[in-house]
């Protein structure tokens, strides 16, 4: 069924401005498909092309770093010292180190994911335990406030922790970046570096989500202005966005956000209690 082109900008605004503040886009495009249709998923194709438009918004603000971490992780094949002795090894490293985990913890929990995407009950959850991992970052130890750091990067148990918690934000609610920057902080990794680090690991884990999905995403009958708008609303937004997180996360105030998170969970769970 086509997207109507009101419904396809509300979703590229939507994507755009909650991807990367730490308040989960996923539960907010549950909620706002719920509000528009009655269920919690988007299209497949309209889901693929919100995240491209996203991806696409990482891939500006971190071109350097990214393009960096290829540079040398592809020479650290043949000299493992590069991994370790360069900042675009040690980039690739924890992103290949982190990738695992996050695969096998996201296709675990893919399908009854999808079975519940729509629960009220589940993204009002989800929103908490976001809620309650925001507030705990102004408790860590190290880079909530500046950018000083005692860890340029973590090594890969912290890797690996990371990928957990990044692959668990598969489901609607959990933020993606509140729980992979707040455990880097608590792995003592400043502010800054932290928010490069999990928008660096986010990278493969966005590309390996749009390839499986879009394999299934395209039949025909989608609406190309509608779709394109969409995209590009989620890039310009995202934009934005991305810029603003940084800002809030290096001025240690990720814990605002868990006022706005609490109230919602609240209203969400409550939506879910009423709802015939």
């Amino acid at each position: 069924m086509a997207i109507p082109l009101g419904e396809a900008a509300l979703l590229g605004l939507v994507q755009g401005a909650t991807e990367f503040l730490p308040v989960s886009s996923d539960g907010h495009l549950a909620l706002a498909q719920l509000l528009l249709n009655g269920h919690g998923d988007a299209e497949l194709a309209t889901a693929v092309l919100l995240h491209v438009g996203t991806l696409a918004a990482t891939l500006v603000v971190f071109r350097k770093r990214a393009w960096n971490a290829i540079e040398e992780g592809l020479r650290g094949i043949g000299r493992p010292a590069l991994l370790r002795e360069t900042p675009g090894g040690r980039d690739a490293m924890f992103v290949a180190v982190a990738s695992v985990p996050t695969a096998v913890v996201a296709l675990a929990l893919k399908h009854r994911v999808e079975e519940s995407f729509g629960s009220l009950y589940l993204i009002g959850a989800c929103f908490l335990a976001t809620a309650a991992v925001l507030a705990g970052t102004k408790l860590a130890p190290n880079g909530t406030r500046g950018t000083r750091a005692t860890r340029d990067t973590p090594g890969w148990s912290g890797a690996f922790l990371v990928g957990i918690a990044q692959g668990s934000a598969v489901l609607p609610g959990v933020s993606r970046p509140a729980v992979t920057i707040a455990s880097l902080l608590w792995l003592g990794v400043g502010a800054e570096r932290a928010f490069e680090l999990s928008f660096l690991a986010s990278i493969p884990a966005i590309v390996g989500a749009i390839a499986l999905e879009s394999r299934h995403a395209l039949h025909g009958d989608e609406a190309p202005g509608a779709l394109a708008l969409a995209t590009v609303l989620a890039f310009v937004v995202g934009l934005a966005g991305l810029y603003a997180a940084r800002r809030v996360t290096v001025a240690g105030k990720l814990h605002w956000f868990s006022f706005y998170l609490v109230p919602l969970a609240i209203a969400t769970l409550a939506w879910g209690y009423a709802r015939p």
